[in-house]
């Protein structure tokens, strides 16, 4: 069997990090890893590969960055040329990303079966370039990997064959739980920029509805630099958000006005764990950060206005925070602090990886 696996992004990469690992146990199946270049920046892409010990990708289609219709659509032309060389018996997409919806067209086109890793997730809000992508592919999958209850039931009332829905948990905690001692082990992020645990706040916007918005962006700017004269705030800024702020002239502003407001680079998988589990409190845009979050029983706060993992609303460990003003968006931060949710498992036992392999046998 042959299973052409698309990846293309940071959440892609660490989710593929347990899977692949998990399908190469098998015998019998032939992956390949086709990555289509959407995350290139090496602190986005190469490190992840170099950490998480995934296999180099047999094909790299270096597609780079874009509006969304132009990305995809580049994409798709070179995932479909990749499909027919490779005649795959199932390709396998994971998340919501214009590489997930690509691979997901690519093979509908061509009667390849798709499965789909985080299957079943729903925001509700179609302005959302990743529901979109969401939808679009549960509705061309033909084995559906759900993470929670909820998302199942999401894929019922959307009229998925129950057949096809497979609830497995979610493999994001499989790496959290794997790579957790080797974090420990191998991460100096909180010595290199002086940071004691529990005493910083951890920072994270990329989602297009933030940073195209000049509003909402300049108020979670403002918010955090209001947070930052309380408590020190580390800011992984993400490529799409660092030329946004170098064309609108606020990058060298940020961290000289509030010394406390760390702007750095984006940091690898092993950092990015060692500065979630010791934050604390986590203020985040990222659907899998607030999951990480969760892993690591960090209060989180999700500038947005709804998320698709309702269940860590719900439990009290995740709190939403539109960007309508900074005031707000500090008091939010700052309230967090020592808050506890639930004790709830939602995302299963740490073998969601296990599970997917054997199904796609």
């Amino acid at each position: 069997m042959t299973l052409v696996t698309i990846i293309g992004a940071r959440p892609q990469f660490i989710k593929a990090a347990v899977v692949s690992h998990a399908i190469r146990r098998i015998p019998g199946i032939r992956e390949v890893l086709v990555h289509t270049g959407q995350h290139y920046d090496d602190n986005m892409s190469a490190v992840f590969f170099q950490e998480l010990e995934i296999p180099e990708p047999a094909h790299n289609l270096g597609i780079g960055s874009g509006s969304h219709g132009a990305q995809t659509g580049r994409q798709l032309l070179a995932i479909e040329e990749t499909l027919l060389r490779e005649k795959p018996d199932c390709v396998l997409v994971y998340g919501d990303t214009n590489s997930t919806l690509a691979g997901a067209l690519a093979a509908a086109k061509l009667n390849v079966p798709i499965a789909h890793v985080e299957a079943g997730l729903r925001s509700f809000n179609r302005s959302m370039p990743e529901e979109i992508n969401r939808v679009l592919t549960d509705h061309c999958a033909s084995l559906l990997f759900a993470p929670t209850d909820l998302a199942v039931q999401n894929l019922i009332r959307e009229g998925i064959p129950q057949h096809a829905i497979h609830r497995v948990g979610d493999v994001m905690f499989d790496v959290a739980l794997h790579f957790a001692h080797k974090a420990e082990q191998q991460s100096r992020v909180l010595t290199r920029l002086d940071l004691i645990p529990k005493q910083f706040v951890l920072a994270t916007i990329h989602r297009a509805a933030n940073t195209d918005d000049p509003v909402r962006l300049k108020n979670i700017l403002d918010g955090l630099e209001q947070v930052a004269r309380v408590i020190p705030v580390v800011f992984p800024i993400h490529p799409r958000t660092r030329v946004i702020l170098e064309k609108q002239g606020r990058l060298p502003e940020l961290s000289n006005n509030t010394p406390q407001l760390k702007v750095i680079a984006p940091v690898g998988y092993l950092d990015m764990l060692m500065l979630e589990k010791n934050a604390a409190v986590i203020a985040t845009d990222s659907g899998g950060v607030q999951k990480e979050a969760f892993f690591y029983q960090t209060p989180c706060v999700t500038l947005r206005d709804e998320t698709e993992w309702r269940e860590l609303i719900d439990s009290g460990w995740n709190r939403l925070c539109p960007p309508s003003n900074p005031e707000t968006i500090r008091h939010t931060i700052l309230s967090a602090r020592g808050a506890r949710g639930n004790n709830v498992q939602p995302y299963g036992d740490g073998t969601a990886a296990e599970k997917i392999a054997a199904l796609l046998t």
